[in-house]
Order: C-alpha cells, then sequence, then structure tokens
C-alpha cells in the first residue's frame, strides 16, 4: 500500500495509490494516514483517484481516519471514481465527508 504526501501551503494533499481499498489494506491505510498527517497542514485533502473499488473496511478506515481527526482540521476527498462514489451515496456518507469536484486542487493558503 502507498500514500503519497506532500506539504503544499496549508494543505497536506495525500495520494493513494493502490486501485482498492478493502480489508486487505484497510489498518495498514489507517495506520499510514495518522503517520503521515503529522507532516502538518492545517487541511488534509485525500486524492482517492486510483481507487477504483472498496469496501465497508475501506470506508470504515476513511472514517476512523475522520473520527480520530480535531474538528479544526477537516479531511477532504477527491478524484472519487464511480464506483466509490457510488458507495459513499448509498451508504450517505457523502453527507458526512466533504468531497471536493474532481477538478478541484489544493491552493497555497486554502482551507
Amino acid at each position: 500500500m502507498k500514500l503519497v504526501a506532500e506539504l503544499q501551503g496549508d494543505v497536506l494533499a495525500v495520494r493513494l495509490d493502490e486501485a482498492r481499498l478493502d480489508a486487505a489494506v484497510a489498518t495498514f491505510f489507517k495506520d499510514e494516514m495518522r503517520r503521515v498527517m503529522e507532516l502538518g497542514g492545517r487541511t488534509v485533502l485525500l486524492d482517492l483517484g486510483q481507487v477504483d473499488f472498496m469496501d465497508s473496511s475501506g470506508l470504515g478506515a476513511l472514517i476512523a481516519v475522520l473520527k480520530s481527526m480535531p474538528r479544526e482540521r477537516p479531511l477532504e476527498l477527491k478524484g472519487l471514481q464511480p464506483n466509490v462514489q457510488r458507495v459513499f451515496r448509498l451508504t450517505r456518507m457523502d453527507s458526512v465527508f466533504t468531497i471536493r469536484d474532481n477538478h478541484s486542487l489544493p491552493t497555497a493558503g486554502a482551507a
């Protein structure tokens, strides 16, 4: 499992370079996300553009990461593929997570 993280101003941009976010990688994903979030940034922007499959374990891992973050440090998602978007819609998690449209990019100083 590979996460790529880069601090861009006050945005920590993180990209998951995996095709699947499922039970096989969920625990490692949570641990790695907690580790990379120590790099700083007021907002964490997680790019899931490479992920074309996510199961309930993957969704649970994202929820665990979200719950572990302070309210003043938002977690935003971007790049959701249609199959992943469907999981968020069916579980109504699209009302819990901030999901940027696929063309939104972080800018220096963005919140």
